[in-house]
């Protein structure tokens, strides 16, 4: 059965739920501080939800790719952007929650030394410095100026996928399933593009 392509007008409603996916669950968070819904150590439950978002919109901006690719939906091209930059949103919360809710706002300046003693939050400051190249170069204008080094920055994407799993994996203190679930999905995620790696080994 062959799948109809979307339009125009269905990419537009597309970016509208996209936006309201990506912004809902930030006005849950205020509304769970509000109501006293996080657990004893709230800091904690903001930092892990944080992250959370991230990894999703993380793995949703691969997802982009093989939908167009397998689905023959050429249009999506057009959400992958978006999606990034909602990720690099999520991640920039996700600094900040540990930055001032962990270690408070007299002691920001311990930052610095904490991201180089803690493997995990080097891997999570590199991920998030990545992140960050990538939403300051996603414009048009950047891509015309770069040109064909736009693609090779933006390729950094995939070293992403890979730090930011791992950096879930070790920052979790008890055993839970969810840091698994999502480096299994970033590991098939990135397997789907081996075509693509091999090219480079090459």
């Amino acid at each position: 059965m062959k799948i109809p392509r979307l339009s125009l007008k269905q990419i537009k409603w597309l970016k509208v739920v996209i936006h309201l996916a990506a912004f809902l669950p930030f006005l849950w968070i205020i509304l769970s501080i509000n109501q006293g819904w996080f657990s004893a150590d709230p800091a904690k439950d903001i930092q892990h939800f944080t992250g959370r978002m991230t990894l999703k919109l993380l793995l949703a901006t691969l997802l982009v790719t093989p939908v167009i690719r397998y689905g023959k939906q050429p249009l999506l091209i057009r959400v992958r952007r978006l999606i990034g930059l909602w990720c690099f949103a999520w991640a920039t919360l996700h600094l900040l929650s540990y930055s001032f809710l962990e270690l408070g706002i007299n002691n920001i300046s311990l930052l610095g030394s904490e991201l180089i003693s803690r493997p995990y939050l080097t891997l999570g400051i590199i991920s998030w410095i990545i992140l960050l190249v990538l939403a300051s170069t996603s414009p048009m204008w950047a891509q015309r100026k770069l040109g064909r080094k736009w693609q090779l920055i933006h390729n950094a994407i995939y070293l992403v996928a890979i730090l930011a799993p791992i950096h879930y994996l070790w920052s979790v203190k008890t055993y839970s399933p969810q840091p698994f679930i999502y480096a299994l999905i970033a590991a098939i995620l990135l397997a789907l593009r081996y075509k693509k790696f091999r090219q480079w080994f090459r």
